[in-house]
């Protein structure tokens, strides 16, 4: 059985690459923005992490691409969603999670899985820019700050200033309002993180959500994100610690992978000894 099994998020964003070891731990990760090239920053983000792990390609017995690029990388032996790839990267933080709310830079999604675990409803969000993780980051921008700051900002937040625009083009002129009236960025960053928490509760709504609930992306490294979420769910949340909670459906995709090469060496076992 091979040592290593691999997963490739291609995101709108970020192509993440995971490496899981048979026994379940992971080897090496990588990422990078996504860009234009598809294949090739799919074939970078997988080199990274094998030399993180300090493997070599004919140690890895599968390789499965997931996100919306993942049929553009020539490297996979087989392709998923990138629902089916986050709900087994969830579970395999979480094994008791039920929904999944997965907020990206271009996508927000929310699943619920059934007890094997496989996607039973979902819904996905509009496509207004508000709706995802990019609004946050056009609204730190609109203040003259970079996405990276976002969470230091917020952090120094002592209220919520409402963004009631139901687009990213009513929400700017509502961020510029609010500076000219003099309110703390801070407070107009945590009152963007309401906002798009409120987007995604409603869409958790329509997948009749059910605990435990795991949630997912980028957007969700910004700790005030899950604390908003956590208090609009009145309940408690699961994330993924650190930068992992960027890797989920990579990691997914690789879980997916030694499942596969795990169903392989039992058909071939059987084989033998017929």
């Amino acid at each position: 059985m091979s040592r290593y099994t691999a997963g490739i998020d291609v995101g709108s964003t970020y192509t993440k690459a995971v490496l899981l070891r048979v026994d379940g731990e992971i080897a090496g990760r990588a990422m990078e923005p996504t860009g234009f090239r598809l294949a090739e920053v799919a074939e970078r983000v997988f080199e990274t992490a094998l030399i993180l792990a300090e493997a070599a390609r004919d140690d890895v017995g599968y390789v499965i691409a997931t996100g919306f690029g993942r049929h553009q990388v020539p490297l996979a032996d087989m392709q998923v969603t990138d629902l089916t790839a986050a709900a087994r990267g969830a579970a395999f933080f979480f094994p008791g999670t039920r929904t999944v709310l997965d907020i990206g830079g271009q996508t927000m999604k929310a699943s619920r899985l059934g007890d094997d675990r496989k996607v039973k409803s979902f819904r996905l969000n509009d496509k207004c820019a508000a709706g995802t993780g990019a609004f946050l980051e056009k609204t730190a921008r609109y203040m003259g700050y970079r996405t990276e700051e976002i969470g230091p900002l917020v952090a120094m937040s002592k209220e919520a200033i409402p963004i009631s625009g139901v687009c990213a083009v009513f929400a700017e002129s509502e961020v510029i309002n609010h500076l000219s009236q003099g309110a703390a960025p801070g407070d107009i960053m945590h009152g963007a993180i309401v906002s798009l928490v409120g987007r995604s509760v409603q869409l958790m709504k329509r997948v009749r959500m059910e605990p435990e609930f795991t949630l997912i992306g980028g957007i969700l490294r910004f700790e005030r994100m899950a604390d908003v979420v956590k208090t609009q769910l009145a309940s408690h949340v699961n994330v993924p610690p650190g930068d992992l909670v960027q890797y989920v459906s990579a990691l997914g995709a690789a879980v997916l992978a030694r499942q596969r090469v795990g169903k392989a060496a039992e058909a071939a076992e059987r084989a033998g000894a017929a």
